[in-house]
């Protein structure tokens, strides 16, 4: 990620909306050199102006400091395009249904990458009249823990919240739950898919 807003980005973001250095300063009420000195890398537009910036270029604010904007193509719910995002300060938990770029305590939060249930991160799943009840055998200190179990269903997503020094289960209706996730604060997240004998 970078830290502030990128000379290439502020360039390619221009070019793509067929602005030149002249329009956009305009628009932007600055001198076209301004707009070079951006794009070459030696000088940065003020964070005053940094939203109307983005505004002109066709950007969010956090895309513009991300340094790559976002584009779906996906105009409705896949669950194999969902995504994770965890606040690595704050322990947020936030899924999207497509690209995004999610933010949180003033960083850009990257997608987390789910890996297979392992021998460290063994998921149960006992059935329980129409609920699975999914019990993650981890230990649960301060410092090492389960912070959340997830069931994603063809519909969406329910997430469970946990807490060190708590207990690593929950409980989910079975009906449409196709795959569990849950994440390691030091190892990431992980994914089980549901056997479907227990549907």
């Amino acid at each position: 990620m970078n830290s502030y807003v990128t000379g290439t980005m502020i360039k390619r973001l221009r070019e793509e909306r067929k602005l030149t250095q002249e329009q956009l300063a305009h628009k932007m009420n600055v001198s076209a050199k301004t707009i070079s000195k951006w794009e070459t890398g030696r000088g940065y537009p003020d964070i005053s102006i940094i939203e109307q910036l983005a505004a002109h270029l066709g950007v969010s604010i956090i895309e513009l400091f991300a340094g790559e904007n976002v584009s779906n193509t996906n105009r409705s719910f896949n669950m194999l395009r969902t995504k994770f995002y965890v606040c690595p300060i704050c322990g947020n938990v936030i899924y999207s249904t497509g690209e995004a770029v999610i933010s949180c305590c003033g960083i850009v939060l990257p997608a987390s990458e789910p890996e297979p249930a392992d021998e460290e991160h063994h998921i149960v799943i006992e059935q329980i009249e129409d609920d699975y009840y999914v019990t993650v055998s981890h230990e649960m200190t301060k410092t090492h823990y389960i912070s959340f179990i997830a069931a994603f269903k063809d519909n969406g997503c329910e997430i469970v919240k946990l807490y060190p020094e708590g207990n690593a289960h929950a409980r989910f209706k079975i009906s449409r739950t196709r795959y569990l996730y849950f994440y390691c604060n030091q190892h990431g997240l992980f994914k089980m898919k549901v056997n479907p004998m227990n549907k």
